[in-house]
């Protein structure tokens, strides 16, 4: 793993070690991506009204991850923004729905066009009950994540090379990921239902900040 404090510019080195770039505050302006972007998040803990943003991960599946840390008391990333807002570049999620109500809650983002790898592996892979990312990758892609730093503390100032490569790690591999998923949907012909579900994705996050999010409104 190749750690640095540098810009778009920085390549990853050819023996596909990953190369992780620190940002604090936004996104350069010269970091940009092309069709698509995986996309996850680190908070302070799991409940959106108490536990703030604080770290925003990034990959366009080349082996280059951007980490771009939140401050507290930050409303703004506008670099972040326009590319999250950007509709000719799709975010790549695990887990939309939590992340997009993180950048929505903590910088006012509205993320779109989106995908999210685990509505799909539920979709798909419904021979088995895991979709965590760990279970999605070991399959999909044959690669054991180590998810150690998972609960640990990323408000801090400087973070450490192990959060470094855990946050990294929850990106590096959504593209990938991506296209076994959509192989198997198309095999399936469950498209269209997919694409509804991810289409509701900003219903479901307004619905989650707004309140109802431990509530199923379609229940009888």
């Amino acid at each position: 793993m190749i750690i640095k404090g540098g810009s778009v510019m920085d390549a990853p080195s050819q023996s596909g070690t990953p190369t992780i770039l620190l940002h604090k505050g936004d996104l350069p302006a010269d970091v940009t991506f092309t069709g698509s972007v995986a996309v996850d998040s680190e908070t302070q803990g799991l409940d959106l009204n108490r536990d703030r943003l604080c770290v925003v991960q990034l990959s366009g599946g080349d082996g280059v991850c951007h980490l771009v840390q939140i401050a507290k008391g930050q409303a703004e990333a506008p670099n972040l923004k326009a590319l999250m807002e950007d509709p000719a570049v799709v975010k790549i999620f695990h887990y939309a729905r939590f992340d997009m109500a993180a950048l929505k809650k903590g910088l006012g983002i509205d993320c779109g066009p989106v995908y999210c790898t685990k509505i799909a592996s539920r979709l798909v892979r419904t021979y088995t009950d895991g979709h965590g990312l760990k279970d999605v990758v070991r399959e999909l892609v044959g690669v054991d994540l180590d998810k150690q730093q998972q609960s640990s503390d990323w408000a801090r100032d400087t973070l450490s090379p192990a959060q470094q490569g855990y946050a990294a790690n929850d990106v590096l591999y959504l593209h990938r990921v991506r296209a076994q998923l959509d192989a198997m949907i198309a095999r399936e012909g469950r498209q269209e239902l997919l694409r509804a579900c991810l289409d509701f994705l900003p219903t479901r996050v307004a619905l989650d900040l707004a309140g109802w999010g431990e509530v199923d409104i379609f229940r009888h």
